[in-house]
């Protein structure tokens, strides 16, 4: 992959608001296999269809880049998601994550690591004392 390459993909996710969907052809391959902590999807139309759904009812979802790490043919690439969701409250939440990258000529995997507790369990009502206590629990 070409500098030109990654920054259009970083281009892209920078401001999730602002993304052409449509346009993540020019830089997955058809048969993407995209995994988060959630997910594990297969092909760039599902990926469409998935980031087209996830951003629905997002009222602000931008990336930050920190750092990245490019060798051949993969990436790592640090960041924080600064988002805000109408079911998570009315303050931005931030979360640090990294996301790695293969590619021949075009990405073919894609997968993001993020810690789930910081972005959704910490902020529901019961599960997030839970998770607080849990992870005091664990530090103490």
């Amino acid at each position: 992959m070409n500098n030109a390459l990654l920054e259009r993909f970083k281009d892209n996710f920078r401001d999730l608001q602002k993304a052409d969907w449509s346009q993540l052809g020019q830089f997955y391959a058809d048969d993407i296999v995209f995994k988060d902590p959630v997910h594990e999807l297969r092909g760039l139309v599902i990926l469409e269809d998935y980031f087209t759904s996830l951003c629905a009812d997002l009222q602000d979802c931008r990336f930050e880049y920190l750092d990245q790490v490019v060798s051949e043919n993969s990436a790592y690439l640090k960041w924080i998601m600064h988002f805000r969701h109408p079911r998570l409250g009315d303050e931005m939440i931030d979360v640090r994550g990294v996301s790695h990258l293969r590619w021949d000529e075009k990405i073919e995997f894609h997968e993001d690591f993020y810690d789930m507790g910081a972005m959704l369990y910490e902020r529901l009502p019961v599960l997030g004392n839970v998770t607080r206590w849990l992870r005091l629990r664990l530090a103490s």
